[in-house]
């Protein structure tokens, strides 16, 4: 059990790395002059591959999170209210893993017309995600 724990760990820390950076080169794409086609372009290039990147990282630290609850029994019974409350935030992690996913097919047609301030408002939020879900887990409060 110690090593798909440390292995889910892993991936998840891996899949975090990639929606704290992903909303940043959002902001740089915000930023992109109009006439700035080389930049934009690169910029693209570099946020569909760490979107395709972090998605691969996403499916292992899901499946062995599964594992743990499923097999091994972590946070399953009664008492574990924290379980509930982590498994809800990592569903909104999944939406906003997708909602990045639409704002880059949106850039990549030039669709996308918010500002770089949203941008950095919108990267905040796997960092409150992240901070509930630590403490859920390591406190378990309820």
């Amino acid at each position: 059990m110690l090593w798909i724990k440390a292995l889910h760990i892993v991936f998840i820390a891996s899949w975090f790395a990639g929606l704290f950076y992903l909303p940043r080169i959002f902001v740089n794409l915000a930023m992109v002059a109009p006439d700035s086609q080389a930049e934009r372009d690169r910029l693209l290039l570099m946020a569909g591959k760490l979107y395709r990147f972090m998605t691969i990282l996403a499916v292992p630290a899901l499946v062995l999170g599964l594992w743990l609850w499923l097999v091994y029994g972590i946070g399953r019974g009664p008492g574990q209210g924290w379980m509930h409350a982590k498994l809800a935030i990592v569903v909104a992690l999944l939406a906003y893993h997708h909602s990045c996913g639409v704002i880059l097919r949106k850039f990549s047609g030039g669709q996308m017309h918010r500002s770089h301030v949203w941008f950095r408002w919108f990267n905040e939020a796997p960092v409150l995600m992240m901070l509930a879900a630590v403490i859920l887990v390591v406190v378990k409060p309820f």
